[in-house]
């Protein structure tokens, strides 16, 4: 009843609407301007927190893209310094004199030479690596015929020479074709008889001459040209091909073999080096007497605009409070 008589008293003592101003309309506008006030500030809050994450991400997300690729350049600098090419290889060309007419004027068949080429490895760059061991091989195509099986054994030599025409290493190697019984050789003929027809395989063998098995490179004297002779008059061969593959071991035949794993592994590495370059740095330059007394300055400096600006808003405070005042009397007298 108190309740309801003091509402009744205060509508007749302001009016309707009066009392619909003060009971109504300004608890709702404060009640607004509050809710609107702190949810503006959470937002600002918001925003700002967002907006430095957003650059603290970028700038991590750019530094750590800058270290990885760097790593990634640096194993790749590294393999391609560190791990020679597999193999390089060369055609071989071979040329002999063949045999003048007979007295009767009848060409004579045949070589009078032993079949010999002159293979350039390189002109200009060195292209075999120093202290690398390889393999020297050459590969001649051979038909399988009865002059080339009645040949047996013959010799093969080579002489590795530099640019002035010094001789670096030679050698002479063994080899024949390889051996087949007639049944063998006949069962084989059978079989692949179809394919000999329409001519998609050939009655030939590729002859490996191991040349060398570890030659590893002059360090003052690089080897450019290669002499090779076939040593003899009744051999018949269909091509040739002169290679020479690098035999790896230790760490180059992990990087070699494994690739994947050991660019893993590097590239890993490499990063945690760079990482722990930049950490050291970083801690040298924030514990430098350069960067202390900066921060010793930057802070007094701070200080000094503090202290400047709390002066600022206390005249500011001071001389505008009597208006202040005078605003609030005005409001109150308005709202009774």
């Amino acid at each position: 009843m108190t309740t309801i008589s003091g509402l009744v008293r205060s509508v007749f003592q302001l009016g309707p609407r009066g009392f619909i101003r003060q009971r109504l309309k300004l608890p709702l506008i404060k009640f607004i301007h509050d809710t609107v006030s702190i949810y503006k500030s959470r937002t600002q809050t918001g925003v700002n927190n967002v907006k430095d994450v957003l650059i603290k991400g970028t700038i991590i997300a750019l530094i750590t893209s800058i270290l990885v690729w760097l790593s990634i350049l640096m194993y790749m600098a590294f393999y391609y310094v560190y791990v020679p090419s597999l193999k390089h290889e060369r055609p071989v060309f071979l040329k002999f004199k063949p045999c003048g007419a007979t007295y009767d004027c009848k060409e004579k068949p045949g070589m009078c030479t032993f079949p010999a080429a002159h293979v350039q490895l390189t002109s200009k760059q060195q292209i075999l690596m120093m202290g690398q061991p390889y393999k020297v091989h050459l590969e001649l195509e051979m038909p399988e015929s009865p002059v080339n099986r009645e040949l047996g054994m013959f010799m093969v030599c080579v002489d590795f020479k530099s640019h002035d025409g010094s001789t670096l290493a030679n050698s002479c190697r063994s080899t024949m074709l390889h051996y087949k019984s007639i049944f063998l050789d006949t069962l084989y003929k059978v079989v692949f008889m179809p394919f000999f027809i329409f001519g998609s395989s050939e009655e030939k063998q590729i002859v490996h001459v191991e040349l060398f098995s570890d030659y590893e490179e002059s360090q003052y004297k690089p080897v450019t040209d290669i002499y090779v002779e076939v040593q003899s008059k009744r051999i018949e061969i269909y091509s040739a091909k002169f290679s020479v593959n690098a035999e790896f071991s230790g760490l180059r035949y992990v990087m070699f073999n494994w690739p994947v794993l050991s660019a893993a592994l590097g590239i890993t590495a490499n990063l945690f080096f760079i990482a722990l370059s930049c950490l050291m740095s970083w801690y040298q330059l924030i514990n430098s007497e350069e960067y202390r007394s900066y921060i010793d300055s930057d802070k007094s400096l701070n200080v000094l605009l503090e202290s400047d600006s709390d002066t600022s808003n206390t005249d500011e405070d001071e001389s505008s409070s009597p208006t202040l005042r005078k605003r609030g009397k005005v409001e109150i007298e308005q709202l009774h």
